[in-house]
């Protein structure tokens, strides 16, 4: 009896309570790795998200007013809450527009920002592309500006092709724009 006695104990003492701990730390682990999957698709959605609007607007603007150029080699898009009429001659922010009679701003409310970043127009050898701003953080761990340099030789096109570059999953993180 002694023996049956000394058995439970053990199993009541020791062994219940390790199951439950280590049951316990085992979910806690599957919530963990849940959540930072999810921020990290959240984040992919969002930067994809804002990058296709941003496109479709700036197609518009060319389509309407035709964007001759912007003045730098990067330039940040912080210029799409101006109204129609908001501005005079042909320059709105840093970009030149050849009919800005024709704007028909605003075409957002606020500026769109990604870890507190302005999103980018970057003009290389082929062409301009919309991009996160300089010093995000992609989902990749990548930094703009650090690890990935978009200078006016860098191949965009290509760097969205690539996992460590501006791709995440099957979605780009930068669209070319037309421009004239």
């Amino acid at each position: 009896m002694r023996y049956i006695k000394k058995r439970n104990d053990l199993l009541h003492g020791y062994i219940i309570p390790g199951v439950i701990a280590l049951f316990l730390t085992l979910f806690a682990s599957v919530a963990i790795l849940s959540l930072r999957y999810s921020r990290r698709n959240a984040a992919i959605g969002v930067l994809t998200s804002d990058i296709e609007q941003l496109a479709q607007i700036f197609k518009k603007i060319n389509k309407t007013s035709k964007i001759i150029s912007f003045d730098h080699q990067k330039n940040w898009i912080n210029f799409l809450q101006i109204k129609k009429g908001g501005f005079k001659g042909s320059e709105i922010g840093s970009m030149n527009l050849v009919y800005p009679k024709k704007w028909e701003g605003p075409y957002l409310k606020d500026n769109p920002t990604y870890q507190s970043k302005e999103y980018q127009v970057v003009r290389t050898q082929k062409g301009y592309f919309i991009v996160p701003g300089e010093g995000v953080t992609l989902p990749n761990g990548k930094v703009l500006g650090k690890d990935i340099i978009l200078d006016e030789g860098a191949d965009i096109e290509q760097l969205v092709r690539e996992k460590n570059g501006l791709m995440s999953g099957d979605k780009p993180l930068a669209l070319k724009i037309n421009v004239g």
